[in-house]
């Protein structure tokens, strides 16, 4: 039976189910598996500067290539990097964990004479325990015979339910000797019940031709899953009007006149909260439903249609062992053999927007201002299909999630989760999965949080821009503890207020080029001189009103009065 370690089976497994990058801290008791990595052909080691960039960036990554991997030290490692598992367990991220703890002599020295070995809480199996929170597998190998089976198991559970996984080993065990893979690794598939399946569209069919705004709502699952062309079947066979979650943003091309703008409540634009508000029959199709929506889930949820990964929903009808493929399949028959089909769906009229807030002085930016401008110059350098709009949990999420006309697969935000400092911290692994440029639009508070991160893009030679939008506070926080707060006499909570940084100084001390943008026109020169730039990123402090509240964050803050029913005060 032919034979390789440990380390080198776990290498050759992630390079079979499609990995070409690891994104990697280094720690003494995962330095084999490094190692064997490092002298694998078809992979490649991305060190990061800490735990927290190496998990962004393993997330930004699987996003695009269906998996992803960091490895970490133990202990310190792998609680900094618990974060970073979590998102990608919420917004199902399929992202192995990789880490390594005291050897089979140190657990006899710890256990027995209660030396305890760096990095270790004194429980050996703790880092374990807290994954198993949020991952769909966790492993500690201990046995070298044992060690494929493990490791098998583990992968197939990540490619099946499109979760994270943690994968520890003890630091002897890598260089251990066990058997060779045998055959390759896939999904297992997920097995829907037919006669709740059938059942399951039957239902949702018929309640769709019944109703008079049938929209369908798609969510960042049926990208998860490989289901982006049966959806794309479905908009074309049904002639419904579309809209997508905020996390599943450009889950199909919004270029198309089916498409009604990402809905993501009170801040939606005009004409898609209007359909959404007025829809007798929501069609939630792979949609990861957040407190974004409680009005929606307040309003509609008993003519609401639901559908995920195992479970449909027909109004107050639940259908389980009814997967979302499976679904989807029979949904789109039924639309092909209606003769009625694709049908033509009035759209309401637009609801108005509020004002759009107000420069400080001629030429100034605001959010609004910053978001025309960019994605106008973009549209006009006919970047759209090179880059890849990277968003933050801020005011700006909210503000370029209305914009229309983007390609398949060309946005990514943590919409769910939510974690300051993502957008930054996974870019990297955005442009190594997509081959695309990245377009990272920041807080600054969540910049703070993952700035070292500027050097890590810097050292892969990676030309992605980081525009940090400089307000000089937490002004999503804010909104939502006192919007008062913004009026002139207002003032912020103390605990919102950030501290002055040198942006310039900070992207030099860091490797990358340096920009400040005041006004209209220094951004327009900036974008120009942006656009050739290779080989290196770019830091780009874009200043702001401190009092700027982006009408689509109003909007937001103040939820509608039936919210009170789920104990919203705003």
């Amino acid at each position: 039976m032919a034979k390789m370690t440990v380390a080198q089976y776990l290498v050759d497994r992630l390079v079979e189910v499609g990995l070409g990058h690891l994104f990697a801290v280094p720690g003494d008791y995962a330095s084999p598996f490094l190692e064997a990595l490092d002298a694998t052909p078809g992979i490649v080691r991305v060190p990061n500067i800490n735990e927290l960039g190496s998990g962004y960036a393993a997330d930004g990554y699987a996003r695009f290539k269906g998996v992803g991997a960091a490895c970490v030290q133990y202990g310190v490692g792998t609680f900094s990097a618990l974060n970073c598992a979590a998102g990608s367990w919420v917004e199902r991220v399929p992202v192995a964990i990789i880490s390594a703890s005291p050897s089979t002599r140190g657990r006899f020295l710890e256990t027995t004479k209660g030396i305890l070995f760096h990095h270790s809480t004194g429980d050996l199996e703790a880092d374990e325990k807290v994954y198993a929170e949020v991952t769909v597998a966790s492993e500690i190998v201990t046995d070298p015979d044992e060690a494929p089976a493990q490791i098998d198991r583990a992968i197939v559970a990540m490619l099946t339910h499109r979760r994270p996984i943690y994968i520890e080993v003890i630091q002897n065990v890598w260089s251990l000797a066990c058997a060779a893979p045998v055959g390759t690794l896939e999904a297992e598939p997920l097995v829907s019940e037919p006669a709740a399946t059938a059942a399951a569209v039957e239902a949702a069919f018929a309640r769709i031709q019944a109703a008079t705004l049938p929209v369908l709502w798609w969510g960042v699952e049926i990208q998860r899953y490989g289901l982006q062309d049966l959806a794309q079947q479905i908009v074309d066979a049904s002639g419904l009007p579309f809209t997508t979650t905020s996390l599943g943003k450009t889950v199909l091309d919004e270029a198309q006149s089916a498409f009604v703008g990402t809905y993501a409540g009170p801040a939606s634009p005009g004409l898609t909260r209007a359909v959404m508000a007025l829809s007798d029959c929501p069609v939630a199709l792979g949609t990861i439903i957040t407190d974004d929506y409680l009005d929606i889930m307040a309003s509609s949820y008993d003519e609401m249609i639901e559908v995920n990964d195992e479970e449909a929903r027909v109004g107050r009808a639940y259908y389980p062992y009814v997967t979302l493929e499976a679904f989807l399949t029979g949904l789109l028959d039924r639309f092909q053999a209606d003769e009625a089909s694709p049908r033509q769906v009035a759209l309401p009229e637009p609801q108005l927007d509020q004002d759009e807030e107000a420069p400080d002085r001629p030429g100034g930016l605001t959010y609004n201002v910053f978001y025309r401008q960019l994605t106008d110059w973009m549209k006009a350098q006919e970047l759209l299909d090179e880059t890849v709009l990277v968003l933050g949990e801020s005011t700006s999420l909210y503000v370029f999630g209305n914009l229309f006309g983007l390609p398949r697969d060309s946005f990514v935000a943590q919409a769910a989760w939510g974690s300051l400092g993502h957008e930054t911290g996974c870019a990297l692994g955005v442009a190594l999965g997509s081959g695309k440029r990245p377009l990272v639009v920041a807080g600054d508070g969540g910049f703070m949080m993952i700035c070292q991160e500027l050097s890590s893009l810097a050292r892969a030679g990676c030309n992605a821009v980081v525009f940090v939008m400089s307000n000089k506070g937490y002004a999503i926080e804010q909104a939502f503890v006192d919007i008062k707060a913004f009026t002139p006499e207002g003032a912020f909570a103390p605990f919102d207020v950030l501290p002055a940084w040198d942006y310039l100084a900070l992207a030099k001390a860091f490797g990358a080029a340096g920009l400040r943008v005041e006004t209209t026109d220094e951004l327009a020169e900036a974008l120009a001189a942006l656009k050739g730039l290779k080989d290196v990123p770019a830091l780009v402090e874009v200043v702001i009103p401190e009092k700027d509240l982006a009408p689509q964050l109003a909007r937001l803050a103040a939820p509608p009065p039936q919210l009170r029913k789920y104990g919203q005060s705003g």
